[in-house]
């Protein structure tokens, strides 16, 4: 299935916050301040999926980096990751991007599986990086 997606602007922050709220724990939450401050500085973009999704990602020189991606617990596992991180993958290219890096909780089975899917591999471990004191795995993918 495919989704429409919409480029992410600061004046999407609140929608995305509640996006974000949905699928992650009280403790990793992003609010909108955040949100949008991100979507400001110069290099990172973002994309919403009207069915569910946002994902907040930015390119520095050559590299890219995911900064955050949340799919709605009502409708993961349904293509809607695997739509944001392919165009995020392809904005990353358009703008210069050799390799992409990202970090994910290591006790992140689903979402560890779409990044596997998606080409990622595992490239170190940030260990107690969390608030809650489990770790993040760093993994890696070229573009």
């Amino acid at each position: 299935m495919t989704y429409p997606l919409v480029v992410a602007t600061p004046a999407h922050a609140a929608a995305m916050a509640l996006l974000h709220n949905c699928a992650f724990a009280v403790r990793e939450r992003w609010g909108a301040d955040a949100i949008g401050l991100q979507l400001a500085l110069p290099g990172a973009f973002g994309w919403i999926a009207p069915a569910g999704g946002m994902i907040l990602a930015r390119v520095t020189a050559d590299e890219a980096e995911i900064l955050t991606l949340a799919v709605d617990p009502a409708v993961q596992r349904q293509g809607v990751g695997r739509a944001l991180l392919g165009q995020t993958l392809a904005t990353a290219r358009q703008r210069g991007a050799d390799v992409i890096y990202l970090e994910v909780a290591s006790g992140n089975d689903s979402a560890r599986s779409l990044y596997v899917a998606a080409g990622f591999v595992t490239i170190g471990c940030r260990q107690g990086y969390y608030p809650d004191g489990g770790d993040a795995l760093v993994l890696r993918r070229p573009l």
